[in-house]
């Protein structure tokens, strides 16, 4: 049996790694809606990439915009035998805080509410300056930033949670969603697009220009 010379990739060729099982593999050109996965662990580790650095930063600003909206009008209006309230994302979370469930408001306001907020900065910070074609001081950190957050936002189990409790308390009150519930609803899909996948892009658009 003749010995298996092991195969030398050069350096200039570009690889990318499966972040389930750290396979190496070279990227290959994709096209239209095409996928690329892991010859391992089967897992999606390239994917054509539908959203340009110009649509990126405009979902960005709008996410900025419908992030405030979220946190200042209510999420849900309750209203029996003539008396009624509403509260706001903060305001929910502050109330939880006021009970014995601090730490769980703690939580909820980290992932539904700052880690949220951190993302949309950092994803303004960085569009901003890649529509440039520059890198954003910081641009390494804010990269690692965001691929660290990407697990600690959970908008979406707020979003579900609210909605539960509305159907819930639709039996015994009169509840009504708020326009901050439309806005946690809108809020949620453009988190999810300008801190998936799409934003790794930049690293690939400003290797040229990256400190």
């Amino acid at each position: 049996m003749l010995p298996i010379e092991p195969t030398v990739v050069p350096p200039s060729a570009p690889l990318i790694i499966c972040e389930y099982c750290d396979s190496v593999h070279e990227t290959v050109p994709l096209g239209a809606r095409e996928r690329a996965y892991c010859v391992r662990c089967g897992a999606l580790v390239q994917r054509d990439d539908p959203l340009t650095v110009q649509q990126l930063l405009a979902l960005s600003i709008s996410a900025a915009l419908i992030f405030i909206f979220a946190n200042v009008f209510p999420v849900i209006s309750i209203t029996m035998q003539g008396l009624s309230n509403q509260a706001t994302l903060s305001e929910s979370v502050l109330a939880l805080a006021k009970g014995p469930l601090t730490p769980i408001a703690l939580v909820a306001g980290m992932t539904i509410i700052v880690v949220p907020f951190i993302q949309i900065t950092l994803s303004c910070w960085l569009t901003s300056f890649a529509v440039l074609g520059r890198a954003a001081p910081g641009f390494k950190a804010c990269m690692r930033t965001l691929e660290h957050l990407r697990p600690w936002s959970m908008l979406e189990v707020g979003l579900l949670g609210v909605l539960v409790a509305i159907v819930k308390l639709a039996g015994m009150l009169d509840v009504h969603p708020g326009m901050g519930l439309w806005a946690l609803g809108m809020l949620t899909v453009l988190v999810i697009l300008i801190s998936g996948r799409g934003i790794r892009r930049l690293w690939k658009d400003l290797e040229d220009v990256i400190p």
